[in-house]
């Protein structure tokens, strides 16, 4: 009976070994696999910013210099390990970094689609030189106005991804695998050996994509009929699963080690069976202790490595990708229980300004502080996550109404707006933030969170600091602002504006005195587009200025070209929009432009409209004086609306000044608009200056003009704005009556 005993005794502590042993495989498994997951997509997202680098090169520089651009600024992956190509949309090689690169390695690469962002993974493929497996990425590349520009490839060595394959955990038949959703095998080592190309059954590799956990499950390869343990996981935002195997044998082996050492002991101390029983009691206590705390400890490993997966490092709120994940699982559960829910898109104002000022420290403690004042403004149940930089986002499930999201914008913006100590000293920024609702704003992750963007960018065009609400009309006048910026942004380069010129005519006389240059852009979808409309907007990205300098000189080139034709000389008048006017290099540039043209400055009447003058009385002054000196004339446009004193105009250097349309339109309703218009007269030849009314429509408003000595007169009654052809046909037809004229006289 004792022998049974020790036996027995013998058996349940093998028993206990081995379970014992498959739970630590089971554990190292698992954290192969979800260590192998981290450094793989932290490999991807490498090659996703790089993508997005190309996408934005080529988009400002073009295709054929983005690489250079690029190479010379270091911001491309090093050149030992990957090489980057652009295809252009044929899959013709563009540019590479590697020297003597063929289209015909790319040619058999799966089409990039134009109208996706995903990133693409082919199948593996030899390198012809080496003879080792690489494989290629793939991405489609997008001009600024939305049409396919071609593909960018970033090709890496397959043995790159399982690099990190240590002997000394995995044994000399553990395997790394990187698969394909399309179960090509793109990469596997299994011990020293890399292959690739191999066809697997994808379902039974990953049986459960979305799983949380990772699963590990014991099979037998159907490449090498090896028995191991094997763990897999899908890649979120990529179209690959990871693998890693541990084969059971070699895990076990220490183990099974033991148990022969185990029956050749109780073999041999049969004869001293209490003795043994006794050490083997021993052994198995401190053997199962010390068996606890590795598994405790693989435990708390696996979940740090989780954690550190998906959430902020700063701040520790949910990153990106979790985020991702929890709002597809509350558009799930709102779908299913008929509910709402609430997506707010925030972003800081002028967060910029503390990094430049304070530095990147203070910076990060304002985002911490940002964070933390979020998560007071919320439910347990909510979300708030943090994308990246100053954007946040702040997931609300189970809302009854808007009222919910709306009130818990307001203490978002007013919890952000409590100052801050920042190295030692107080300071203050806002926040905008754009609302999304699910089901009204969208349906699916993705574009809930594109329209609580698109709200969050009308906030700020707003004035900041506030909140806005997303609906249709916002999406609609967003891409249609992105569409008209982006055009813009082309105009100059594809030659699409035009100038059209409008008389100036003598009151008494009807002689032609001058003109006015109006600028027209020929849009290529919305045909002739007046300067209201795009003019604004130029001034806000910034292109007012090089879009005036080009209508001055276009002006002054085509005045010179009419004196040559043998045409009176005659000034042209050019509207200057407010930044144009406050260039410092202005008078410079025209001084520039009227000698190279050759044209006389008294040729060149400038308009600067009476409500910029108005803001900054001093510096409009000093800039009237700098285009004095250059011997240009100088108009007051839209007079009569700007509320300016007399003794400013007395002050300032004017050679002219433009009745508003508004005046004149309304000359013959009252004998008030009347009185106004002769006192505006009046004023102008008081002070020696020239007045011009423009919007004439009638021959009543000539004959009231001409009554009250109005110089010169300007609009529809007289000719419609028209090109420079058609315009100089009005100048000879003009000429020849003029001269008809004098000759019958």
């Amino acid at each position: 009976m004792i022998s049974v005993g020790l036996w027995a005794g013998v058996f349940y502590l093998i028993d206990v070994e081995r379970r014992n042993a498959e739970a630590a495989a089971r554990l190292l498994t698992r954290d192969q696999t979800e260590t192998y997951e981290a450094q793989v997509v932290r490999v991807l997202r490498e090659i996703d910013s790089d993508f997005q680098l190309l996408q934005y090169a080529s988009e400002q520089h073009g295709m054929d210099a983005a690489l250079t651009v690029l190479e010379q600024r270091n911001l491309l992956p090093p050149a030992f390990l990957f090489t980057v190509a652009l295809l252009d949309p044929n899959r013709e090689l563009i540019a590479s970094t590697q020297d003597g690169d063929s289209t015909a390695d790319y040619r058999e690469l799966p089409p990039a689609r134009p109208d996706s962002e995903q990133l693409q993974v082919a199948p593996p493929r030899r390198d012809p030189q080496s003879g080792e497996w690489e494989l290629a990425f793939s991405q489609g590349l997008n001009t600024a106005d939305g049409s396919f520009a071609g593909t960018a490839v970033i090709t890496v060595d397959a043995a790159f991804f399982v690099a990190g394959f240590e002997a000394g955990k995995m044994g000399a038949q553990g395997m790394l695998g990187l698969v394909g959703t399309d179960g090509v095998v793109r990469v596997r080592r299994t011990g020293d050996q890399v292959a690739a190309g191999d066809q697997i059954d994808y379902q039974r590799l990953v049986p459960d994509p979305d799983a949380v956990n990772t699963e590990v499950r014991l099979i037998t390869s159907t490449i090498d009929g090896t028995e191991r343990y094997l763990g897999a996981r899908q890649l979120y935002d990529f179209p690959l699963a990871v693998s890693a195997a541990l084969s059971r044998k070699e895990q076990l082996a220490p183990t099974e080690a033991r148990v022969r050492t185990y029956y050749w002991r109780t073999a041999a101390a049969n004869a001293v069976l209490l003795l043994i029983l006794a050490l083997m009691g021993l052994m198995s206590h401190k053997l199962a202790r010390s068996r606890r705390q590795e598994v405790r400890a693989r435990i708390a490993h696996a979940r740090q490595v989780e954690y550190l997966a998906y959430h902020d490092g700063l701040t520790g709120l949910p990153n990106r990708s979790l985020f991702s994940k929890l709002l597809a699982q509350s558009i799930a559960q709102a779908q299913r229980h008929n509910r709402k829910l609430g997506v707010l898109f925030l972003d800081l104002d002028h967060f910029k300004q503390i990094n430049d000022t304070l530095g990147h420290d203070a910076g990060d403690q304002l985002l911490e502080e940002v964070g933390s004042r979020l998560k007071s403004c919320v439910r347990e149940s909510d979300t708030v996550a943090r994308l990246g930089g100053d954007e946040f986002v702040v997931v609300l499930p189970e809302i009854t109404d808007e009222i919910y999201t709306t009130t818990v914008a307001r203490k978002m913006i007013a919890a952000i707006a409590r100052p801050y100590i920042l190295a030692g000293q107080e300071f203050r920024v806002t926040a905008s933030i754009g609302i999304a609702t699910y089901p009204e704003s969208g349906l699916d992750e993705q574009t809930l969170t594109k329209n609580a963007d698109i709200a969050m960018y009308r906030a700020k065009e707003e004035g900041k600091n506030n909140f806005q609400i997303y609906s249709e009309k916002l999406h609609t006048e967003s891409l249609d602002r992105l569409s008209l910026e982006s055009s813009l942004r082309h105009a100059l380069e594809l030659d699409q504006f035009t100038v059209y010129y409008q008389a100036k005519q003598d009151v008494t006389t009807s002689a032609v005195t001058g003109m006015e240059a109006l600028l027209r852009w020929q849009h290529p979808d919305l045909g002739l587009v007046a300067p209201m409309r795009f003019l604004p907007l130029a001034e806000e990205i910034g292109l007012a200025i090089p879009i005036g300098k080009w209508v001055l000189r276009t002006v002054c080139e085509q005045n010179a070209r009419w004196q040559q034709q043998g045409f009176t000389q005659v000034s042209i008048a050019v509207n200057l929009t407010e930044k144009q006017f406050f260039d410092p290099s202005l008078a410079e540039d025209i001084a520039a432009i009227l000698q190279q043209t050759g044209v006389a400055a008294n040729l060149l009447e400038l308009e600067i409209n009476e409500s910029i003058l108005m803001r900054d009385t001093e510096q409009a002054l000093a800039a009237l004086n700098g285009l004095k000196a250059v011997g240009v004339r100088i108009a007051i446009d839209n007079f009569g609306v700007g509320y300016s004193s007399l003794a400013m105009l007395r002050e300032l250097p004017l050679d002219a000044i433009k009745i508003d349309r508004a005046f004149i339109r309304d000359l013959s309703d009252t004998a008030d608009d009347n009185a106004l218009a002769q006192a505006i007269v009046k004023i102008g030849r008081t002070m020696g200056l020239t007045v011009v009314a423009q919007g004439v429509e009638s021959e009543e408003q000539v004959v009231f003009l001409r009554e009250h000595a109005c110089d010169e007169v300007q609009g529809f009654y007289f000719n419609n704005p028209v090109p420079a052809e058609e315009f100089t046909a009005l100048l000879t037809r003009h000429l020849a009556a003029r001269s008809g004229d004098t000759g019958g006289d």
